[in-house]
C-alpha cells in the first residue's frame, strides 16, 4: 500500500495496514500518528513528517526510514531488525524496551535519543550528532563510529571494547563504569581528561598529543 504526500496526522493507522504487504510512505505528515502494533514490516518512510509519532510494539523488521523525522518518535517495545535510519531526525525519540538488532543511523539527527533499556544486539552509527543522548548499558563493541558526536551524552555501563572511534567527540560525556579496553581512541576528541574520563579510559590506545594533554591537566610537562 502506497502513501504519497497524505495529511496522515493524527490518524490511527494499525487498522489501514493490512499485514503481509509493504507499506511505502513518502512525503506524508504523520505527525502524531498512532501506528501502536502496525506492521510495518519492509516498510519505507521517505522524507515524512514524523513528529511525536507512535511506533510502539510495531513490527519495523527491515523498514528503511530515509530523510524527514521529527521530535520525539516512540519506538518502545518495537520490533527494529535490519533496520536503517539515513539522514532522519531523531531527536529525542523513545527506543526503550525496542528490539535492536542489526540497525544502522547514518547521518541522524539523535539530539536527546533515549536507547537505554533497549535489546537486540545492537546498532551502527556513523555521521551522527547523539549530543545529550542516553545510550547506558549500550554495547557498541567493535564498531567502527566515525563523525559521531557525544557531547553531554550518557554512556554509563556502555561497552566500546575494541571499538575505533574516528572523527568523534565525547566532550562533557557522562562515562561512569563505561568499558573502553582495547578501544581506539587516537582519532576522537577527548574533552577534559577528567579522573572519571581515564578510569574509564583504561586499556585504550591513544596518541601522544592525548598523553601530553591528560598530563599538562595534571601539571606534568612534557619534554
Amino acid at each position: 500500500m502506497n502513501f504519497d504526500g497524505e495529511d496522515l496526522s493524527h490518524k490511527a493507522l494499525s487498522d489501514r495496514l493490512p499485514s503481509g504487504e509493504t507499506h511505502v510512505f513518502r512525503e506524508c505528515d504523520l505527525t502524531e500518528a498512532d501506528l501502536w502494533g502496525a506492521p510495518l514490516a519492509g516498510a519505507r518512510f521517505e522524507s515524512c513528517v514524523l513528529e511525536q509519532a507512535d511506533f510502539r510494539k510495531a513490527d519495523l523488521d527491515g523498514a528503511v526510514f530515509t530523510g524527514g523525522g521529527g521530535m520525539r518518535i516512540r519506538f518502545n517495545d518495537a520490533d527494529l531488525i535490519d533496520v536503517t535510519f539515513t539522514d532522519t531526525d531523531l531527536s529525542s525519540a523513545q527506543f526503550g524496551g525496542a528490539l535492536l538488532t542489526d540497525v544502522s543511523f547514518t547521518g541522524c539527527r539523535m539530539i536527546g535519543a533515549a536507547l537505554s533499556s533497549s535489546r537486540g544486539t545492537g546498532f551502527k552509527v556513523a555521521r551522527s550528532n547523539l549530543t545529550l543522548a542516553n545510550l547506558g548499558g549500550c554495547s557498541l563493541r567493535g564498531e567502527h563510529l566515525e563523525g559521531v558526536r557525544f557531547d553531554d551524552a550518557d554512556l554509563s555501563g556502555c561497552d566500546f571494547t575494541e571499538a575505533v572511534l574516528t572523527d568523534c567527540r565525547l566532550i562533557g560525556t557522562r562515562l561512569l563504569n563505561t568499558k573502553f579496553a582495547k578501544a581506539d581512541l587516537r582519532g576522537a576528541d577527548l574533552g577534559q581528561p577528567d579522573d572519571n574520563k581515564l578510569r574509564a579510559f583504561t586499556g585504550a590506545i591513544i596518541n601522544q598529543t592525548q598523553a601530553n594533554a591528560i598530563l599538562a591537566a595534571r601539571g606534568i610537562t612534557v619534554l
